[in-house]
C-alpha cells in the first residue's frame, strides 16, 4: 500500500471510530453524524435545521468530547450582544484594558437557536466564521484551531425570529435537517435515557492538530478535470438566466449558488470518497454533497414559495439532468 493510500486508510479509521462514538449517545441520524464530521474535517460550518427534543445538541457535545476538542454553547436570544459572543475590553486596575474572551474562543462552538438573535449579533459571528478571528476594540484576536461552528434554527416556530442574511448562510458549508426518530429509534433513545447513566464516550484523537492534519490531507486527495467541470456545471444550473439552468431553475429560482457552494461540493466530496475506500474524486461523490451543500444557497422566486416548491426538489432535478435522465416538468 504506497503512502496516500495508507494515510487514506488511516483517516477512514480515525472518522469511523468518531463515529462509533457519537452512535452510542445518538440513536438513528446516521447520515447527520456522518455530514457533521465531514464538516469537520474540512474545515467548514454547519447549520443544523429541526424541531427542539431531537438531540442536536447532545451530537455536539458528544463530538466535542470524542474528538477531545474544547466545547462551548451559546444560547441565541433577542437581547444577546456581540460582545456575550466575541468579547470585551476589561478595565484593569494596574493594567489598563484587558481583553476577556467570549465563548466563540472555543474549537467547537454550539449557536443554539441562532435565528432568535437580532442581526446585529448574528453578524458577529460572520468575521469569525469567515477569518476564524474577531476584532474588539480595534484589535484582532485569533480564534483556536481548529474552529467550528455548529448553528441550531427550529422550522417550525417563527416568532420572533431574525431569518439568517444570505452572506451568513452562504458560510455554512453545510445545511441539514434533522427528521423526527422512528419508532424504533424512539424506544431505543428511552431505553438509554431512562434507565442509568448515559455512556461515557472514548476521546478518539489526542490533540487539535491531528483535526489540522487531516484537513489537510484531504485536500490533497486528486480532483479530475472532468469532475471539477461536473462541480462547476451543477452550480452554474442553479443559476436562473444561466444556459445550463434546468426548467425548475428558470421557472422558480431567484438567484442561485455562489463559488462557495462549488468549494462544498468538491471538498465534501473527498471526504466522501475517502470513506469509500477510494483517493479520487468521483461523480457519485458530488452528488451525495449537492444537497447539504446547496440547498440554503438557492433562493426561491415568489413563484417557487408560493408554490410550495423546495430547493432540494431543484437540485434532485439537477441532478437527473447531468445524469442524462428525464427533467421533471
Amino acid at each position: 500500500m504506497n503512502q496516500p493510500e495508507a494515510e487514506a486508510a488511516k483517516f477512514r479509521e480515525v472518522f469511523c471510530r468518531i463515529q462509533t462514538e457519537l452512535q452510542k449517545r445518538v440513536v438513528g441520524q446516521s447520515a447527520i453524524v456522518e455530514h457533521v464530521l465531514t464538516a469537520l474535517f474540512v474545515g467548514g460550518h454547519v447549520l443544523l435545521e429541526g424541531v427542539p427534543g431531537l438531540g442536536k445538541t447532545m451530537l455536539v457535545r458528544s463530538l466535542a468530547e470524542a474528538a477531545h476538542l474544547k466545547f462551548a454553547r451559546i444560547q441565541f436570544t433577542p437581547d444577546l450582544m456581540p460582545s456575550d459572543i466575541v468579547g470585551t475590553n476589561l478595565i484593569a486596575h494596574e493594567e489598563g484594558f484587558q481583553f476577556q474572551r467570549g465563548p466563540i474562543f472555543a474549537n467547537i462552538v454550539l449557536a443554539d437557536e441562532i435565528n432568535r438573535a437580532t442581526p446585529k449579533t448574528q453578524s458577529a459571528l460572520l468575521e469569525a466564521m469567515q477569518e476564524h478571528q474577531v476584532t474588539v476594540g480595534g484589535t484582532r484576536h485569533s480564534l483556536d484551531e481548529p474552529f467550528f461552528v455548529l448553528a441550531t434554527q427550529n422550522p417550525l416556530e417563527m416568532e420572533g425570529t431574525y431569518p439568517l442574511p444570505e452572506a451568513q448562510l452562504d458560510r455554512f458549508l453545510f445545511k441539514l435537517k434533522v427528521v423526527y426518530p422512528s419508532a424504533k429509534e424512539l424506544h431505543t433513545i428511552l431505553d438509554r435515557t431512562t434507565a442509568g447513566e448515559a455512556p461515557a464516550l472514548e476521546a478518539v484523537t489526542g490533540e487539535a492538530a491531528e483535526i489540522l492534519r487531516w484537513r489537510r490531507f484531504v485536500r490533497e486527495v486528486p480532483l479530475a478535470p472532468e469532475v471539477q467541470d461536473r462541480a462547476v456545471q451543477i452550480v452554474l444550473a442553479t443559476h436562473p438566466d444561466n444556459e445550463l439552468a434546468s426548467p425548475m431553475t428558470k421557472r422558480f429560482v431567484r438567484y442561485g449558488a455562489s463559488p462557495r457552494g462549488a468549494q462544498a461540493l468538491i471538498l465534501a466530496g473527498k471526504v466522501f470518497a475517502l470513506l469509500d475506500g477510494r483517493y479520487h474524486l468521483s461523480m457519485a461523490d458530488l452528488e451525495k454533497a449537492t444537497l447539504p451543500a446547496l440547498r440554503h444557497r438557492v433562493l426561491l422566486n415568489f413563484e417557487g414559495e408560493a408554490e410550495g416548491i423546495t430547493t432540494d426538489a431543484v437540485l434532485e432535478e439537477i441532478l437527473r439532468e447531468k445524469r442524462g435522465g428525464v427533467a421533471a416538468d
